[in-house]
């Protein structure tokens, strides 16, 4: 988010990257809401469980990897006409 102020970001890439954190933190609270009703079911290994919270991890997987790619189609080509500035 600092960056993004020294960079003086656009209103449209402010909501990009609001976007970006919003689907991480989702997705994170949703992994940790599976993985805590999981274990109120059952402490035991169950193989559906440990599927429903593997499953659930890698959507905080595919959530940050998805941001990472917002954040570099915001920044990147704002830093490249830093450096090409004369």
């Amino acid at each position: 988010m600092a960056a993004a102020i020294l960079l003086r970001l656009r209103m449209e890439e402010w909501r990009w990257l609001i976007l970006a954190v919003a689907l991480v933190w989702s997705a994170e609270a949703l992994n940790t809401a599976i993985e805590r009703l999981s274990d109120a079911i059952s402490v035991e290994m169950n193989e559906r469980l440990r599927f429903a919270k593997d499953t659930a991890a890698w959507a905080v997987f595919v959530a940050i990897i998805a941001s990472a790619v917002i954040v570099l189609t915001v920044f990147v080509p704002r830093i490249v006409r830093l450096i090409e500035r004369p």
